[in-house]
Order: structure tokens, then C-alpha cells, then sequence
């Protein structure tokens, strides 16, 4: 009895272990605070041990919805990245360009917490999907635009520049995309955009101009990653292209994939192909 006892003692004691071994997820971090409320973030730290690189993800919803909790490329983790996916104010609450405050805010803050985290604070990633993949390219491309920026959130000394940007199905152009679209996509993007702008884009050309990524490109800007499908019904794939070509005519690094068959989002853009691409790629940019 006693040595049965002894045993489960030590098969317990394991157990607590491998359990008290596992990176913790911190849910709800807050990273700013705006009007009295508390801008928080998920932090889903790396699978493997030291260091890890960062992957800031800024979830989609047409500006206007979305959370943090989706964040599908969560399995990354595996592959010896740390995400943090963020919160921001969506359309409803603030319009352009409170989005890219808050998203630049919380990199301040990652990179200023960097020990407590475990990440590299030289080696951060910004990704997203949809409008998030718009905020991701627009804050990837727009380092030292004060316009795009509100220092007085927090961390004011610490850069919110990315070392690669990661774009899926995201907007680039919000100068053309309505132009580019079919009667489905108008009616998602016209009223989308009303909200995060305040009216449509030729109704507030120079909101809609600093809104795009395209204008904010120079030589200076990190690698791009654009994934597309070339069905996508909501967002036009001519986005992604007119973003590669702003990169290309300046001479920067930049991938575009297109999934063939892919409308806007789903599992077709995360599964273990696409997963791998994306570890990959950030892996080739930042070693």
C-alpha cells in the first residue's frame, strides 16, 4: 500500500510538472488606455524555449467588428513563434485613424515589455486578415507617420516599427478599391468604409489617401507577405496587386501568393500548407 502510495505521489507530481512546464496565455493584457477604457491583448507565448520572434495579429470585421479571440494562425506557436493579438477601437466607437493608434500603441508596449514576454524585440512580425490585413500593411508601411500615431498612449520613447508584414485579403488602396469592386463587395465596403472614414472615400480624399497603405510605401519599409484568393468576392485581389506593385517600383521585398479558388477567408488560408508557408517566410526574412 505504501509503495503504491509512493507511486501515484510521484505519477502526480510528474503531471504537475509538464502542466507547471507549459507557456502560459495571458488573456485580456491591458496595453493602453483611451477615454478611461483599458485597450487590452491576448498573448499566446511560443511553443519552444528562449527568445521567440513576435507576431503582432490584427484581427478582420470590416473595421466595425471582429475580436481578438479569432486568431486562426494560433498554431504558429508550434513553430517557435509568441503572437499577441490585439484589441482596437473599432469604426463605431472612433473613426480612422484610431485603429493604427491603438495597433501601434500595443507594439510600443510589446517591445517595451519585451523580458516579460520573452520576445525579441528586434524581430516583430505585423499580420492580419481582411481589415486586419489593411491595418497590418498600413502600420507596417507607415513607421514615423505621426499622423497614423498617438504617442501620448504610452511608451512615447519606444518605436512601433515591424520587422515584416504578413497582408491576407487586406485592402491597400481605399482610393480605388470601390472602383475595383463587384455589386456584393459595394455592398460591404460602402458602408464600411462610411463608418471608419466618415463618408465615402471621395467624399474625404485626403482620410482616404492617409488610410492607404500604397501612399505610405518608401524604401525604407520591411518584407511583405500578400496572400489573396483569386475568388474573392468582398475584397478585390487587385488590392494585393496594386501593393506589389508600389513595393516592386521602389525595389522592396515582396511575396504574393494567391490561392487559387479562394474567396475571402476560411480554411483554405490556414491550413498546414499555408501555415507552413507563412513560418517560412518569416523565418527567411528575420534570420
Amino acid at each position: 500500500m505504501r509503495r503504491f502510495s509512493l507511486c501515484l505521489l510521484m505519477v502526480c507530481s510528474i503531471a504537475i510538472h509538464v502542466r507547471s512546464a507549459e507557456p502560459a496565455i495571458q488573456h485580456d493584457v491591458a496595453f493602453a488606455k483611451i477615454d478611461g477604457v483599458d485597450l487590452k491583448l491576448d498573448f499566446y507565448p511560443s511553443q519552444t524555449d528562449g527568445v521567440s520572434p513576435l507576431i503582432v495579429w490584427v484581427h478582420g470585421g470590416a473595421w466595425r467588428a471582429g475580436d481578438k479571440r479569432n486568431v486562426p494562425i494560433k498554431r504558429l506557436t508550434e513553430q517557435g513563434f509568441a503572437i499577441a493579438s490585439l484589441n482596437y477601437r473599432l469604426s463605431g466607437t472612433a473613426r480612422f485613424p484610431a485603429q493604427t493608434e491603438d495597433i501601434k500603441a500595443g507594439i510600443r508596449f510589446l517591445r517595451t515589455h519585451a523580458a516579460r514576454f520573452e520576445i525579441d524585440p528586434d524581430r516583430i512580425v505585423i499580420a492580419g486578415a481582411s481589415a486586419g490585413g489593411h491595418l497590418a500593411a498600413l502600420v507596417g508601411v507607415s513607421d514615423g507617420v505621426q499622423a497614423l500615431e498617438d504617442l501620448a498612449m504610452g511608451n512615447a520613447e519606444v518605436p512601433s516599427g515591424v520587422s515584416a508584414i504578413i497582408s491576407l485579403y487586406g485592402a491597400s488602396n481605399l482610393q480605388t478599391v470601390l472602383s475595383q469592386s463587384t455589386p456584393h463587395g459595394l455592398s460591404v465596403r460602402e458602408p464600411a468604409l462610411k463608418l471608419l472614414l466618415g463618408d465615402l472615400p471621395t467624399g474625404v480624399p485626403d482620410a482616404a489617401r492617409l488610410a492607404s497603405p500604397v501612399e505610405h510605401v518608401d524604401s525604407g519599409d520591411p518584407p511583405l507577405l500578400l496572400i489573396h484568393g483569386d475568388q474573392d468576392p468582398q475584397m478585390p485581389i487587385n488590392q494585393s496587386h496594386e501593393l506589389q506593385g508600389a513595393y516592386e517600383r521602389v525595389g522592396l521585398d515582396v511575396t504574393f501568393h494567391v490561392i487559387h479558388g479562394a474567396a475571402h477567408g476560411g480554411n483554405a488560408f490556414y491550413d498546414d500548407e499555408h501555415l507552413k508557408l507563412m513560418a517560412e517566410w518569416i523565418r527567411s526574412r528575420l534570420d
